[in-house]
């Protein structure tokens, strides 16, 4: 079996990857803010790699987008050049989904055929590759959602496109790191077993948050109740339940959904620190001390940049850069896990 410091090219590649997707969470938020998601009624995987290349291309695709819902009922005041400032960030994030696919593929196969990975790497390997594709599939049931009668995505499928994009990311980031690192020797495991759930209650609650966070992105709820902490002039305001059923208030009510959304969070302000003074003491490595700082500094980060967003009325650069946040806390915390889960094994002999 190949050691962990052979396999470190393989972690890099995968570190790689994970910057690549970080970039295509950000894009596919530009994307969504500006309304650029449905400008591409068509979804070619294979042989929609170039955009328009002449005024008969361009007068093509125009007319196509003007069969779409969005423009009838949203845009139908655009000509081709306020086409065109739509269209190129949905072409943009599609050409970085394929690119990504590619960044993935050819360096795959050549790790696994040159040897590099071990047996119980590849299959791993081979299941992002699959979850890569499943996304892009996943992306494109999202847009036809939009392209029906109402001019806006499902927000089931758009939260369920972001998720599938988190657990790929995690995933890929989970192993990169097992590939990067090496336990610390000397280190006492007692003290990541004492705080190893806690890191894993943290850990999940920050991957609800993002998921809550979508549903908020697919409802436009963060344009209403747009003050802090109150809502309307209430803590909790008026018509939270007001659907039937009652569990579709959580999913399509703009007021509850903007409401968990900042509870949870609120929990997360909270919880963080407490971990962070819990983890104090205990004997930790260096490698989870400076996790646990980074985790902090991220969560103040991720906090200021969603007070702003709210209050400014949803900005196309403070939205975009509250998911990066987001998705920058969620790296901190895995990283701490991961961690702490490798300090919590049993040191073998010779180790």
């Amino acid at each position: 079996m190949k050691s962990t410091t052979n396999q470190r090219p393989v972690a890099i590649w995968l570190f790689v990857c994970c910057v690549a997707i970080f970039a295509m969470v950000i894009l596919g938020g530009v994307t969504r803010l500006t309304g650029s998601g449905l400008s591409m009624v068509k979804w070619e995987p294979i042989t929609g790699v170039f955009p328009p290349m002449n005024q008969a291309e361009w007068n093509a695709v125009f007319e196509l987008y003007q069969h779409s819902p969005q423009y009838k009922k949203v845009n139908s005041h655009f000509n081709l050049e306020e086409f065109k400032s739509i269209f190129w960030f949905e072409y943009l994030h599609r050409i970085l989904g394929r690119l990504i696919g590619i960044l993935f593929l050819l360096p795959m196969l050549f790790f696994i055929a040159t040897r590099q990975v071990s047996r119980k790497l590849s299959p791993k390997l081979v299941a992002m590759f699959v979850l890569g594709g499943l996304q892009g599939l996943l992306g494109w049931y999202m847009v036809k959602s939009g392209l029906v009668d109402n001019p806006q995505v499902s927000q089931y499928r758009l939260a369920a496109h972001f998720g599938l994009a988190v657990v790929v990311y995690g995933y890929i980031f989970w192993v990169a790191l097992g590939l990067f690192f090496q336990r610390e020797p000397g280190r006492d495991s007692g003290g990541a077993r004492q705080i190893l759930g806690f890191s894993r209650v943290v850990t999940g609650l920050i991957f609800i948050t993002l998921l809550s966070g979508a549903f908020v992105a697919g409802l436009r709820a963060g344009f209403a109740y747009n003050t802090f902490p109150l809502m309307n002039g209430q803590l909790i305001p008026d018509g939270i339940f007001r659907l039937v059923p009652l569990w579709t208030n959580f999913f399509e009510n703009i007021a509850t959904v903007q409401f968990d959304h900042r509870v949870l969070a609120t929990l997360l302000f909270f919880l963080i620190p407490i971990f962070w003074w819990r983890s104090r003491k205990f004997e930790l490595s260096s490698r989870v001390r400076v996790g646990i700082y980074l985790l902090l500094g991220a969560l103040l980060l991720q906090v200021t940049l969603g007070i702003s967003t709210l209050l400014l009325h949803v900005p196309i650069s403070l939205a975009s850069a509250h998911q990066g946040g987001g998705l920058l806390l969620f790296t901190a915390a895995l990283f701490v896990l991961h961690q702490l889960t490798m300090a919590s094994k049993p040191q073998v002999s010779g180790e």
